[in-house]
């Protein structure tokens, strides 16, 4: 699969598709694996912007010793991360792609959780967070 005028091809290898979501770091992008033929997702980091005369690069090393940390775990908690590219002078976090809804998915279409049903998922999250 190639990229086309409206997907982007990041490091040669990664086709991104549409976002998965936006948060305060970046945008997550469901993406193409065109080397290993597998769906991903890829967390463009927008690194903020810090005052004047502020190191880009410092905050460029922050990020990648936080990929370091989470290539690290080994949770069915947390996702995967396969890879970091860097292109076009972007920061680029490739990671498992876990087709599921989100939580707000599944209150949108069921209702609150009930409580037990929030209890283990919040347990679940500490769980996670813990490793």
């Amino acid at each position: 699969m190639e990229a086309s005028a409206d997907r982007r091809l990041v490091a040669g290898r990664y086709v991104l598709g549409g976002p998965l979501g936006r948060g305060g770091m970046g945008t997550v992008w469901r993406a193409d694996d065109v080397l290993l033929h597998r769906p991903v997702a890829v967390k463009e980091v927008e690194l903020p912007a810090g005052p004047p005369g502020a190191d880009g690069g410092a905050l460029r090393e922050r990020a990648l010793r936080e990929a370091r940390a989470a290539a690290r775990l080994n949770h069915p908690g947390a996702v995967t991360l396969h890879d970091v590219v860097e292109a076009d002078g972007r920061l680029f976090l490739v990671m498992e792609l876990v087709a599921s809804p989100t939580l707000q998915e599944l209150v949108d279409r069921s209702g609150p959780l009930p409580p037990a049903a929030a209890a283990r998922a919040g347990l679940q999250l500490v769980d996670a967070l813990e490793a």
